[in-house]
């Protein structure tokens, strides 16, 4: 019981800075390894997962209930990044972390550097004509991100982030709120791997799936509420963890 409180802990919070931001994995998988370190790792992934698609399922409701989102953008996104997300699991013996560590790192420190210095990215939502131009695009991007979650993993919702911002001219609050139900293709194509091999403990993966619902109410509420500034503050700073986070990774070998 004194497991599934602390893990309980640990969901709200990063299901609350998932809806927001992204990255509620940099919270939750480590709580999960820490916390059960005799577990299987494919049950520990198997349970962050069915804790993580529950809470951003709700986040995202919120999301669609309070903010406008371009359905022509996110659909074709969406069904690509799902698709992708298979390719990049079943892929991911053949790419070793150590390879994927530096080249996500190089990444995310520009990714960082050009939202700091460019002061006004994101703050404007004044977004463009979704054509077919666009949608094409937005299966690329979809395709492309789904891949790199299913075979790797980090960082998934802030590079979904950027790109939609970077390319589509939405503001953050719009961006993330977009990110969510592409994320949420990427978790359920994760799932139908995990739960037919029975790699979800469901003890504890269940009361994390609620707290973790909690948390992403929680942050949709404050994203929401404090605007498209709070959430790229919030951005910069999940940028930062990744950052140190990945370093670490490479100094521990």
């Amino acid at each position: 019981m004194m497991d599934i409180a602390l893990l309980s802990l640990f969901a709200f919070a990063a299901g609350l800075i998932d809806a927001a931001v992204g990255g509620g994995g940099l919270i939750q998988i480590p709580a999960l390894f820490n916390v059960l370190p005799t577990a299987q790792p494919a049950s520990l992934l198997g349970s962050n997962k069915l804790a993580s698609v529950c809470g951003t399922a709700f986040a995202a409701r919120s999301f669609i209930r309070k903010v406008k989102l371009d359905w022509g953008l996110i659909v074709p996104a969406a069904l690509s990044a799902f698709v992708m997300s298979f390719l990049g699991a079943a892929t991911v013996s053949l790419v070793p972390a150590s390879v994927m560590r530096p080249m996500v790192l190089v990444l995310i420190v520009l990714m960082a550097i050009y939202t700091f210095c460019k002061k006004d990215f994101g703050t404007l939502h004044k977004p463009t004509a979704i054509g077919r131009k666009e949608q094409c695009l937005a299966v690329l991007i979809g395709g492309a991100i789904g891949f790199y979650d299913g075979l790797f993993g980090p960082g998934t919702g802030s590079f979904l982030i950027f790109l939609f911002i970077r390319f589509f001219a939405l503001d953050f609050l719009h961006a993330s709120a977009s990110a969510k139900l592409v994320n949420i293709a990427t978790n359920l194509a994760a799932l139908v791997f995990f739960i037919p091999s029975g790699n979800v403990l469901w003890a504890i993966a269940l009361p994390m799936a609620l707290f973790n619902i909690l948390g992403a109410l929680t942050g949709t509420w404050l994203a929401v509420r404090k605007g498209a500034g709070f959430v790229r503050g919030l951005f910069l700073i999940l940028l930062c963890v990744l950052i140190a986070k990945l370093s670490w990774d490479l100094l521990a070998g």
